[in-house]
């Protein structure tokens, strides 16, 4: 993995886009207008102080880029994508003075209010909270159930991206993005791509890549499965728009409704539309596979056969 703390000061153009949702029509917001420098309570530079103190952290060992100190800044660059549920941003975390830079994606959910929520009920089966009232609210849809949502959502993308980035650095079978920190409904993760420039690397289903190529994706790709498949959990929305190529190297992202395959009686459908919308992506390239005999290798590793 690249020493990214060892990069002068970055040279990002604030304010650009780097990618949109797979949906051409989303409403785009800009940068939000930072706050007055008036507040004494503010840094002298970029748009608040680090908010590493009271949040939740990722598990150790951290890399060395990942920046804990009290004094770091945070500056927000752009937006990075909008979709339905959250909106990333690009934030840059450094020490003022130095280069001990750190760059990260901020994923913040939506409110309850704002979300789209059509699609909870089949990601949601096996999910539960210890508190009865807590489990009406969800269920009813009201609005105390729906913030409890979006929280839950936000939650269950820091848990997996944790789990899974251990096992990545333990197997090599599998990369996500390594989770800085969870506050409330903001998720903060590592910044896929170049550092320096701040351009997010390309998604799957925008690269272009000769045979051989090809088939290394996908060789990654059943590696990661396997590896999704073995801890009895499915992506839930696996596509290759959710799935990025940096350096060559096949990245997970976008993991919210990450789906227990045992606790929800649906388990096994999910590893199969997920198997089915990449397999189906890689024969349009070119690319023979065989997503059935795929599916019940995994139904078996997950434990499901």
């Amino acid at each position: 993995m690249r020493e990214h703390d060892s990069f002068g000061p970055t040279t990002t153009r604030r304010g650009r886009r780097k990618f949109d949702d797979d949906e051409s029509d989303f409403l785009k917001r800009g940068r939000p207008e930072p706050a007055l420098k008036e507040d004494p309570d503010l840094p002298e530079e970029g748009d608040r102080w680090s908010t590493w103190d009271g949040a939740l952290h990722g598990p150790e060992p951290r890399p060395d880029w990942v920046r804990t100190e009290y004094g770091a800044v945070d500056t927000e660059l752009g937006m990075l994508k909008t979709g339905k549920e959250a909106d990333v941003f690009l934030v840059r975390r450094a020490i003022p003075g130095t280069d001990k830079v750190s760059m990260l994606a901020a994923k913040r959910y939506r409110d309850g209010e704002h979300r789209l929520f059509h699609r909870d009920a089949g990601y949601m089966e096996g999910r539960r909270v210890r508190r009865s009232r807590e489990m009406r609210a969800m269920n009813n849809r009201t609005s105390f159930g729906k913030e409890l949502i979006a929280g839950q959502w936000a939650a269950a993308e820091f848990g997996a991206l944790g789990r899974l980035w251990e096992i990545g650095q333990e197997s090599g079978m599998i990369r996500v993005p390594y989770p800085v920190q969870l506050i409330g409904t903001e998720l903060m993760m590592e910044f896929i791509g170049d550092w320096e420039t701040g351009e997010a690397a390309p998604r799957l289903a925008q690269v272009r890549t000769d045979a051989d190529g090809l088939a290394d994706l996908w060789r990654q790709m059943t590696d990661a499965l396997s590896v999704l498949a073995r801890a009895q959990v499915a992506h839930g929305d696996l596509s290759p728009y959710n799935t990025m190529v940096h350096d060559g190297t096949l990245v997970l992202i976008d993991l919210p409704q990450i789906i227990d395959v045992i606790a929800n009686p649906r388990g096994g459908e999910f590893i199969a539309r997920d198997v089915h919308n990449v397999a189906n992506w890689f024969r349009s390239r070119g690319l023979s596979v065989d997503a059935d005999v795929l599916v019940e290798r995994l139904h078996y590793e997950a434990g499901l056969l």
